[in-house]
């Protein structure tokens, strides 16, 4: 490992799952043999998910299908995170109504709660999580049970994505079916997963993790819960977000490392060197990359690699000192 690579004194590395390690039943080009090394450097691995519609054996036995030893205790999921919330909310043994799959079922029932589908049954609180078998009949009977408004009871939602990869494609996500439900009752859900820090915090407490770094594919979940739960981040450019989503990130939404593949992580990082000449013009240089900024305009003075190109361009933006809407920015720094 580089002396300067992101997993240097790095303790526990945890990785997002859809778009970092596999898209749907494949794994991402190298992330499994990328992966397997940080193990083999003595880093402890976990695995956090948002996809509240399997149970941590699942996934697991998913993972160890593409070549990784994996446990369930390894996997850190949303629904384990909002039984956790709900603990705080509702007292022990609880009717709870579930909106999701197997893997919310199954964490809800762990806990100690009982499990219905009827708003008749008087439920002490609405959990939602996505499954692809949700269906209006569901998030009615969640609207029903959560018709006393804000001073109803109390809504957790595993997660908020919009979206969710699929090998076919981009499909919609939970956060799609919880606003189906916000639109019908007037009201938000606490929200258990990325990028609320409670996901962040159960994996930190499990696995006593000192120095963690976190790999994700989106900035507005993966980059921004790790933020705000205190822990560095990367972001691995196979997934969702690309170079245009990255140079536009905001300021809370912004990785410490950018990685063409998960290789990157055992891999030398380099610096980023931000100078201005004697007439005003800013250059930016990461590895052989260098990005001019001359007035309002960013433009590639030298491409060097791909990925340096990228990081170069982030830093050019990111330290610009205004919006990126108020600079001209050249289509070869984001395409």
């Amino acid at each position: 490992m580089a002396p300067s690579a992101p997993l240097a004194g790095v303790d526990v590395l945890l990785a997002d799952l859809d778009g970092v390690v596999y898209a749907s039943h494949q794994a991402i080009p190298y992330a499994v043999e990328a992966l397997n090394a940080a193990a083999a450097y003595g880093i402890r691995l976990g695995y956090l998910t948002n996809n509240a519609s399997r149970t941590p054996e699942t996934v697991a036995g998913q993972l160890r299908e593409l070549g990784l030893d994996a446990t369930p205790d390894e996997i850190v999921s949303s629904p384990q995170a909002a039984v956790v919330l709900l603990a705080d909310l509702v007292p022990a043994g609880s009717t709870i109504l579930v909106v999701g799959g197997d893997g919310l079922v199954s964490e809800v029932e762990k806990a100690g709660f009982r499990v219905t589908r009827s708003a008749d049954d008087d439920p002490a609180a609405v959990v939602q999580g996505f499954a692809p078998a949700v269906a209006w009949t569901d998030l009615a009977e969640a609207a029903f049970a959560l018709r006393g408004g804000d001073a109803g009871i109390p809504w957790v939602a595993t997660n908020t994505d919009w979206t969710i990869p699929q090998a076919r494609g981009t499909a919609p996500g939970n956060g799609t079916l919880v606003s189906a439900v916000h639109t019908a009752v007037g009201r938000l859900p606490v929200v258990a997963g990325k990028p609320e820090r409670a996901l962040f915090d159960v994996a930190v407490a499990r696995f006593g993790a000192r120095h963690p770094l976190f790999i994700g594919d989106r900035l507005d979940t993966d980059i921004m819960g790790a933020r705000r739960a205190g822990m560095q981040s990367a972001l691995v450019l196979t997934g969702i977000d690309g170079p245009k989503q990255l140079l536009a990130a905001a300021a809370d939404s912004r990785p410490d490392y950018i990685l063409e593949d998960l290789r990157g992580l055992a891999e030398d990082y380099p610096a980023t060197e931000d100078v201005r000449d004697i007439t005003g013009v800013r250059r930016v240089r990461v590895g052989t990359a260098v990005v001019r900024h001359d007035g309002e305009r960013l433009t590639l003075e030298t491409p060097g690699s791909g990925i340096d190109r990228v990081r170069a361009a982030a830093a050019a933006v990111w330290g610009a000192g205004v919006p990126i809407y108020a600079l001209d920015v050249a289509p070869e720094l984001y395409s």
